[in-house]
Parts: C-alpha cells; structure tokens; sequence
C-alpha cells in the first residue's frame, strides 16, 4: 500500500477436503491502492538452520489458495524505517510477540504476510550482505506464525519507495545493473535462510514497485520490474531445497489490477529453474495485486465519504465509483488473465481506514467491503489478506491491539470469515475411526481420556468419542478438543503418538496419502501400529515409512 502523507508509511480447501473425503471504476490506474508439548520453546528460537529440511506437500492453485484460508497483514512493523534502516518499532507499534501471533492465529486467520524492508542492512558490493542481526529476526517472527501451522508470506517491502531513505530497488533510476546485482545477492541470502520451510512459506518479490507517480506505466521502468521478478524466480529457484518447488508470489505495476492484467507490460517470469516433482501441467507462480478501491472511502482521511455498498443510507457521503460491479469486474479481470491459466491470485492488501469518528455507522460499511471483496475473491481463486497497521481508532486498519492482543474490530474478522464459510475457523467438520489395515482394530485414545500426553492405541472399534477423529483446516487430526501429537517435537523413529492441547505446530499436522499411510509434517514418519502388532492395546508410534500393512490405514 502506499500512502501520501505520510510518504508511504500506511498511517496511523481442497486439501482439508481430501482428508474429509476418506471421512475422517474509477479510470484504469484509480486504484491507490496455555501448556504446550515440551520442546516447543526450541522450535521458536530464530536465526538457526533447521535440523532437517520440512515435507513438503505439493498443492496445485485451487488447492493452496483454499489452504490459505483467510490472511492478515503484520503491517508497519518489520518494514518500518528510520534513518534509512529497518526498526520494528520506528512507527508506534510494538515489538512483535508470540502472544500477538496466537491472537492472529485464534481468530481464524491462517495466513499471515510479514513486510520486511532491507534497506540499509544490505551491505555494500559485491557481496551485498544482509545484516546477519536483521534476517535473524526476520526469521524469528516467521517461526512465531510458521511453527503454529500458517502460512507465512515475506517480501522485499520498502526498498522500492523512492520516499523511504536508504531505498534502491528504483525501476527508473539510472544504473540498473548494480541494482540487479544487489537485488540478486539480497534474495540469495533470504531464499537459502529459508530453503527447508515447508510450502507454508511463500515469497513475494517486492511490493508496490513504480515509478512513483499515479499515471500509466513508463518504460523502461516497467521492462525492469519484470527483470527483477525474474531474477527473484531465478534465484530463489537455484537456492535449492525446497525453493525449487515453493510458491512464488510477483506482482505487476504497484499491484494495480489494471495495469497488470491489461496491455501495459507485465510479463509473467519464465520458471526454467523449478523442481520436475511438480506436474507439467502445473504453475508455482502467483500474481500479487493489491484493492484499495474507492479511494475516497477506503483510504482518504477525512469525513467526506464513509459509507459503500448497496446498503448506503447516504449519497452524500457514498463515492460515485468503486462499488460492488466495479470490485466484481476487477477481480474477474485478474481471474480472466491468470486463474483461468493455472496462476493463483493473491490480493496481498486490502482494507478501509476507520471512519468512525465522522460517521458512527462507518463501521458497518467497512465490514460490507471486507466481507464482499473476500467472497467475490474467492468466487474468482483468488487469496486474500487484509491490510492492519496496528493503529486503532481514527484513520487506523488495526483488527488488533499489538499490546493486548484483543482483537479491536470483531464486526471486521467476523465479515471477513464469514465470508469464506469459516466462521468457526479450526474447528472439526467432520468425524470418522481411522482403522489398522492389518488389525482392523481403531486408532484409540484409552478411555476416551483428555489428558496431555496420553498414548494412542489400537482397539476394537466402539464409535467411542475417543476413536472419532476429524482433520481441521490447519491439516490437525483432533479428538475430544486434544489434537494428535508427535510427542515433544520428536523426529526419530519411535516417537510416541499423543494427544495434546491443539497449538497448531507441525507435529500436529498430519498428511493423508493415497497410499493409506498418515505422515506427520514435523517429521515425515508415518502412523505404525507398534512391532507389527494387531491386538488390542498395542500402542501407536512413529516409525520411518515403509508401506507395511501396519502403517496403513483405512479412514471411515
């Protein structure tokens, strides 16, 4: 988003239906556009490699963008300046929590886009090294939403404004070569920090990089954006681990709908570069636009219009462009140029200031648009994620006190998921036994018992509540409100399968493969009915994969 005064600041399911399945206008350029399992205090530490590289599971474009579900904007924190370097708390808001991303998480939000801005902790030619200090704790926040079992978008958010001191990713400035060579060795580093995340994690090249004026786009400018996100592709790509299969996110002209979907330039990068495990047939890039539309309602800072939608009371105070056909016909234009070719669409921003002050009814409005942009979005495959820059109150985004972590703006998050008919995110929608291939025997939690650390079993199948399983939208396999759980983080073969309170970690998501085996996403081991055995009480584990028929399972 781009604001100008202050310059740029932004003021003050087809995956879960698998599991499910085996029964567990304006003119063209208007746009401005509680107890937790023991080792989970070591899976947050930022800064350090990972033991092992995560599993990854390869999702097509319906897939991931259901599996995003709806998303949230840690806004001015990890991309506000000063002085021409990054400081997470340069613009008023705190330092950012775990505590605040449990909040996020809690109230159904599942993915979470981090902007980062570099700046001046790039360091000079040739190497242009990133501030070890800086991508530490850039790390450290992903994990904070990673490690809770949500998808985590990063960019390159603030180095493209000509606006912000110490900015260099200028489209039009005159030695571009130097700035491809550092925008190169910048997402080199970035991308081979976080090679072995799981596709939970997306990149996203830039954000709403121009020329800095609100006309059409120019040239050259618009040719060196397109390099630039060919080179983000490229290089993101030859990192290897799992970046050669990831989901990469690109925008077009300052993630304007019509310039990037219309004859203005944009150009999609080519994906030489990627793993052949992903289908032919298949795209791993998607289209990051943003909708700010109408301006005057959403984004203007005064009480002249406060009110959109067919619900309006007032015309007085209700923009004459930007309402419901135009916001239809902008997302249908994005689903014309890239769903309906196998690229994804990510609305990385949207939202409208609080209003409320000269309007008490603002409110109301404000929840019309976030719930119709998120509907019609998802009528059209495209994700979305709404735009908070924890200020609250007058002219503010927040849906969140960063101090408190309650959430300000319930009216909001309940239009939003309501929205994507998930109005109790999280939550079972569905139940079944999960059934031993060898001992037709159920998988059991003793006694239908809901204490933390209590084994599961094999047993004769009852229909008890301790054997009826239902997988969330977070990929959880939970029972009696407890969540199926590799033991205390662990990753070696023989880790104990248990129940524990649900805190959307990778050791309690699970993956359901064709071949009937359970794997788990921390570690990639699979469901095993202990020693081959069949007879009731024998205890369930994880052991390395194998396909024996003691691994196998039948979900019903």
């Amino acid at each position: 988003m781009t604001v100008k005064r202050p310059p740029w600041k932004k003021l003050a399911a087809v995956a879960a239906g698998l599991a499910l399945s085996v029964s567990l206008a304006a003119p063209a350029g208007a746009q401005t556009t509680p107890e937790r399992s023991p080792s989970r205090t070591a899976a947050l530490t930022g800064g350090t490699p990972r033991a092992a590289a995560d599993t990854v599971n390869q999702l097509d474009a319906s897939q991931v963008v259901a599996d995003m579900g709806a998303g949230w904007n840690l806004g001015n924190s990890l991309e506000a300046t000063v002085g021409g370097y990054p400081s997470e708390t340069a613009w008023n808001n705190p330092t950012v929590t775990q505590a605040l991303i449990d909040s996020v998480r809690a109230a159904g939000f599942r993915t979470i886009r981090i902007p980062v801005s570099y700046l001046n902790h790039i360091g000079p030619g040739p190497d242009h090294t990133i501030d070890s200090a800086w991508l530490n704790r850039v790390q450290e926040v992903v994990d904070y939403a990673h490690s809770r079992g949500m998808y985590v978008v990063i960019n390159m958010h603030g180095d493209g404004y000509k606006t912000v001191d110490g900015s260099w990713l200028i489209c039009d400035a005159p030695d571009q070569t130097a700035i491809k060579a550092k925008y190169q060795k910048a997402w080199q580093q970035i991308a081979t920090t976080f090679r072995d995340y799981d596709e939970r994690l997306i990149l996203e090249s830039m954000n709403e990089e121009f020329d800095g004026q609100y006309g059409e786009p120019t040239q050259p400018c618009y040719a060196n954006i397109n390099s630039y996100n060919q080179i983000f592709v490229d290089t993101v790509r030859q990192t290897g681990g799992n970046n050669d299969s990831r989901w990469l996110l690109v925008p077009g002209w300052n993630t304007n709908i019509d310039y990037t979907t219309g004859d203005y330039g944009f150009e999609i990068p080519t994906d030489s570069h990627r793993s052949p495990s992903v289908p032919g047939d298949e795209q791993r890039i998607m289209i990051s636009v943003h909708y700010y539309s109408p301006w005057d309602f959403a984004g203007e800072e005064n009480g002249n219009i406060t009110q959109w939608g067919p619900g309006a009371t007032d015309p007085a105070r209700t923009s004459t462009w930007g309402q419901e056909d135009y916001l239809d016909e902008q997302l249908r234009k994005t689903y014309d140029a890239f769903v309906t070719r196998g690229y994804p669409v990510v609305v990385g921003e949207y939202g409208s200031i609080d209003k409320s002050s000269h309007d008490p009814a603002n409110g109301r409005y404000r929840e019309d648009l976030a719930h119709t942009l998120v509907a019609t979005a998802k009528e059209y495959g495209a994700a979305t994620i709404y735009w908070d820059n924890g200020v609250n109150g007058q002219y503010g985004f927040g849906l969140f006190d960063r101090t408190s972590y309650e959430v300000t703006k319930p009216g909001i998050v309940d239009a939003i998921m309501s929205a994507l008919g998930d109005d109790d995110p999280g939550q079972p929608s569905g139940s079944g036994e999960i059934v031993g291939a060898a001992s037709n025997r159920c998988l059991d939690i003793p006694n239908s018992s809901t204490a933390n650390g209590t084994q599961a079993r094999l047993w004769d199948c009852s229909q008890s509540s301790g054997q009826l399983f239902a997988h969330t939208s977070a990929g959880e396999l939970r029972v009696n409100g407890k969540c199926l759980d590799a033991e205390g983080w662990g990753s070696a073969a023989g880790t104990r399968v248990v129940i524990w309170d649900c805190s959307g970690g990778d050791n309690q998501r699970w993956d359901v493969n064709s071949s009937g085996t359970i794997t788990n996403v921390h570690n990639g081991l699979c469901l095993d009915a202990n020693g081959a055995g069949t007879a009731n009480g024998t205890q369930i584990i994880l052991w390395t994969c194998h396909g024996g028929v003691n691994q196998r399972w039948t979900l019903r």
